[in-house]
């Protein structure tokens, strides 16, 4: 959909070796790569194009989005660029149920290939649910990684037959092999944060927390780590509250320093709420993380966050924006080393048996091997 804004690559990542195709990316400054292969499209199939022109004209009619039509000029480039020279290609697959899968949409329309996606939170939340409900009925099936976003999406499919499916994002439990130690955690606490900078994080719940903390005695260190839109803002709320001397932050980093700020912390904070334009998480991978690592969380019982995070079992959670609950939270399970061990061993436990992403590729292979039985165990030909 575009080439990358970070000015680096994970070490996981580097070990892709599929070549990678970037779609034209802007409407009017790119249009002279995008007109010519839609020409070539609609000379090859005007049937297909007309029907696909009319799919588009009526989602623009809903939402007043000219971006419907470069997502179908960006289609038409995949069909006529890729598809139609690449007749071993037999499904399309769209992850984000937002542009992404608008796109793959369109593509699929003009060359006929049957198409899925997967649908994760911004992208399902913020999404018009019309327009995401057209989507679902045309889709072979989807994907969603919780339950919570199962149930909201078979809410609007309309009773549609387009089978929809969770399957969590899971994990590479073998990088995650630290042994936490089980003694009491010692002050200072050290405390970490992995988010981005953006409302749905609730990141003010967590310094407003700090704060009552750093009240009543408690001495601790906070480190954030990401970016994001509302970085002057929360490093304003820092100063504001006078936290300059228990919380730092540390910016954008690479997963193996966010592995070693792990191993080094005694509890992970995260303040998810439900932001003003309907955006939330559903199970944060860094979650997922820290109960690998056997790094006790304390979160908030914001959308499927009760699915990883059970409450005083595998972590505890508090309502949202609850800055004093946060902070009774953090402190339990600093101090009472009984419950700290008890939802340590059991997070770890639960992740590995339902976080394993070796396990879950497995399951969603067996989907698209159940469409497309010809598919081989490990070759299967899909964009």
């Amino acid at each position: 959909m575009r080439k990358p804004r970070e000015n680096f690559c994970h070490d996981s990542v580097k070990q892709i070796r599929a070549a990678i195709d970037y779609l034209p990316t802007e409407l009017l400054l790119e249009l002279p790569r995008l007109i010519g292969p839609n020409i070539l499209c609609a000379v090859r199939n005007p049937h297909l194009y007309r029907s696909a022109l009319g799919l588009a004209s009526i989602r623009f009619r809903r939402t007043q989005k000219t971006a419907t039509f470069k997502h179908l000029f960006q289609g038409g480039y995949l069909a006529e660029k890729h598809l139609a020279r690449s007749p071993s290609i037999i499904h399309l697959h769209g992850h984000f149920a937002h542009s992404p899968t608008s796109v793959t949409m369109f593509a699929a329309h003009l060359s006929g290939l049957p198409f899925s996606f997967t649908a994760h939170a911004k992208d399902i939340y913020t999404s018009n649910p019309e327009q995401l409900r057209e989507k679902i009925e045309q889709a072979s099936f989807v994907t969603t990684c919780t339950r919570h976003n199962k149930k909201y999406l078979e809410n609007i499919s309309g009773g549609s037959s387009t089978p929809i499916h969770c399957i969590y994002h899971g994990i590479d439990i073998s990088l995650f092999n630290h042994a936490p130690s089980e003694s009491r955690s010692l002050p200072p606490y050290q405390l970490l944060t992995v988010a981005r900078m953006t409302e749905k994080k609730g990141l003010p719940t967590i310094y407003h927390a700090l704060r009552i903390l750093a009240d009543r005695g408690v001495r601790f260190q906070h480190r954030l780590i990401g970016d994001g839109d509302e970085r002057r803002q929360i490093l304003q709320l820092i100063n504001e509250l006078k936290l300059e001397n228990h919380c730092s932050w540390l910016g954008t980093r690479t997963h193996t320093e966010v592995l070693d700020h792990f191993r080094r912390s005694d509890l992970f904070v995260l303040g998810c709420e439900v932001a003003k334009n309907g955006d939330r998480d559903g199970i944060p991978n860094v979650l997922v993380e820290s109960l690998a690592m056997g790094v006790p969380a304390v979160s908030t019982n914001v959308s499927a966050l009760p699915e990883i995070l059970i409450d005083g079992t595998t972590g505890i959670t508090v309502e949202p924006q609850d800055s004093a609950a946060f902070a009774e939270a953090i402190l339990k399970l600093l101090t009472d080393g009984t419950l700290r061990k008890q939802v340590s061993r059991e997070g770890r436990i639960f992740v590995q048996e339902r976080f394993d992403n070796k396990k879950l590729i497995t399951e969603l292979a067996a989907i698209f091997k159940s469409l497309h039985p010809a598919l081989l165990p490990v070759e299967g030909t899909i964009l």
